[in-house]
Formats: structure tokens, sequence, C-alpha cells
């Protein structure tokens, strides 16, 4: 039987991450959007809160306290607070949880340390490619085994690029499968260029290129025994699924209120008929997306193959949010479409979960 009912100690945590995006978030977002720069404070200070750490396995630094309910749901809190800056904030599990998840002990070793310590570190996994029909696991970077070394060519692209680190995670086929390698940001052969987009523009994303770039043998996730990339995508797509909830819900609440406070024929718009209908509908779509979201997240809790829910759950959470940011223009009329209000930053940020695919992880 599946329960959705949050624990004592997740109200707890959805209180604590609601309060940081109101008071820390929010006042950030707009200028992390119009200056392309996050605020190093605010991820400093959800380090500080453990939001990825502590789902990480305690002999390497982390709480040990893993659950993709509570994952989505801190998720969909950040992304209440701003979409850009919660990808940033959850940017180190898209190094450190497929580590902990796959990883040998030496990657467990060499890595995770390194996103429980004292300071954020971002992470980052290569998976979209830029080319038509780009397929997650079925991906034209190619892996090729060379002695000791494998080297790798293709292009990737909408990969995190935070300051702080100097590894990602680039998903490549070695001719058998689609698995992850471990690859240094300074490796010979790999070029990196800033991508200059439309919405999230409050993290920096870049192109790669991986022209004959060589790692060892020992940099391939799992070693010998590899990585189970369908777990990955589905936690990738659940983690995404959340936070478009999350920004739906902030577009349908400045939405609402802004109708309850604008008059036109002596009434608040809240009170048309066209307006209230409206509302109604983004209120009613947000929460079934939230629920296939939960249901995604609660498969993975209990071990399952979640790739079907969470993909649906993904497919529906971003139409969603885009059709839900669209209405939160429509309501504030000429308003949403100037910079001065939120609408016209939501509208930008949901045209991205399009092409999105593991930008955050649960």
């Amino acid at each position: 039987m599946i329960d959705f009912q949050p624990s004592e100690e997740q109200e707890l945590i959805v209180e604590t991450v609601r309060q940081f995006a109101e008071n820390e978030i929010q006042p950030a977002a707009r200028e992390a959007d119009e200056t392309t720069q996050p605020p190093a404070t605010v991820f400093a200070h959800a380090h500080e809160l453990g939001l990825v750490a502590n789902g990480l396995p305690e002999e390497y630094g982390g709480g040990g306290e893993r659950s993709a309910v509570t994952g989505a749901l801190i998720a969909e809190e950040l992304a209440w607070g701003d979409l850009s800056l919660a990808l940033g904030i959850l940017s180190p599990g898209l190094t450190a949880l497929p580590i902990a998840d796959f990883g040998t002990e030496a990657q467990k070793k060499e890595w995770l340390p390194r996103f429980a310590g004292s300071s954020f570190t971002p992470g980052s996994l290569a998976i979209v490619e830029p080319r038509f029909g780009s397929d997650s696991f079925r991906p034209a970077t190619t892996a090729r085994l060379e002695g000791n070394e494998y080297v790798l060519d293709g292009a990737k692209c909408q990969v995190p690029w935070l300051d702080g680190d100097d590894g990602l995670i680039v998903i490549a086929s070695d001719g058998d499968s689609a698995q992850g390698f471990l690859v240094s940001r300074s490796a010979t052969g790999l070029k990196a260029e800033r991508e200059q987009n439309m919405g999230v523009r409050g993290l920096p994303t870049a192109e790669v290129k991986l022209e004959g770039v060589r790692v060892p043998r020992e940099a391939r996730l799992g070693g010998d025994t590899g990585c189970d990339l369908r777990a990955v995508v589905a936690r990738g797509r659940a983690a995404l699924a959340a936070c478009a909830v999350g920004m739906a819900r902030s577009a349908f609440e400045v939405s609402r209120d802004y109708a309850k406070q604008r008059e036109a024929f002596g009434a608040p718009i809240a009170t048309k008929q066209a307006i209230a209908f409206k509302l109604a509908d983004m209120a009613i779509e947000i929460d079934g997306a939230r629920l296939l979201a939960w249901e995604a997240a609660w498969r993975l809790d209990q071990g399952a193959d979640a790739l079907r829910e969470a993909t649906l759950a993904y497919q529906q959470a971003r139409r969603v949010a885009l059709q839900v940011s669209d209405g939160a223009v429509q309501v504030f009329g000429g308003h949403g479409y100037i910079r001065d209000y939120l609408p016209e930053l939501h509208l930008r940020n949901a045209a991205g979960f399009g092409s999105f695919e593991a930008l955050a992880l649960v």
C-alpha cells in the first residue's frame, strides 16, 4: 500500500527547506537570472543544511539517510524558491549519488568525501547530446577500451558547469551498453563552452566536447560491473518532476495572489469566472502531477524499477509546469510580460523542461 502522508521528520524537513527557499533563494533568484551567476552564499547555506550530503553513506562523511521521497519533497520546495538555484543546490547529487549507488570502493573513497565535506562542492552529469533524437540509453558518445585506458569521443550539452569541482560523470557507449565514466574537467581533449539559454540562466551549463579524452580503466563507474543507467535516469526524471511541480506551484501562487489584489470594474479579477476557473485548473493539475512524482519516488525507495513511473511523472509535470506558467502570464496580463514580475521568468524556465534529462537526482 502506498502511503503519501509525510512523516513528522519529513514535515520538519519540508518546513525548514521552505523557509530557506523563501528567505534566501527567492530574494537572490532575479539577480542570478539577470547576471547568469548564482550566489555562492546560497549554495554554502544549503550545504550547511545537508540537503544532499545527508543522503550519502555515513562511512564517507554523509548522514546515511537516503530517501527518494524525501528528496522529491526537498526538490519541490527548492524549485518553489527558484528552479535555477534549486538545480545548482542539488547538483552535488549528480556525481555523488551514482557513485554511492554503483561506484567501486575505491571510487567511493576518492569522490564521496568531497561532497560531504565542510564546503559546497557541485557535481555534474553529462547525459544529453546536442543532436536530434538524443537518447540517454543509446548515446552517440563512445568509450573505446585501449589497453588500460578508455578513449572517449563525442559531445554533450546542458551539462551543469558550476565552479568548485574538477570532475563529472560522462555517459558513453562502451560497445555493449551505455555506462558512466568519471572524467576530470581538465582532461586533455575535453573542451567546454558556456551555453546561453533562454531560461534557467542562474545555472551555468556548458556544451562539452570530448576528443580523444583518455581515462584509466578504473574510471568506469562501477568498474567492470558497471552501473544501472535505468536507475540513474529514473532518479533524474523523478527529481525533475518534483522540481517542475515546485516551480508550477510558485507560478500558481503568485498569479493567485495577484488576481486577489488586482481590481477591474470595481472587483478583484479573481472573482471573474474566466480567471477563477483558470486558477482552479492550475491547482488541480499541480496536485495531480505531485502525486505522480511521489509515486515514482516511492517505487525508488522500494528498490523497484521505477523508470516507467518516473517517465510518466516527468512527462506530466513538465507539461503542467509550462501550462501553469503560461496561465500565470495570462492572469497578469501585460504585467506578465515584463521583467518586474515573476511570470515571465517562470515561463522561460518552464520551457527548458522539454529538453532536460538529468539535472537533478533523488
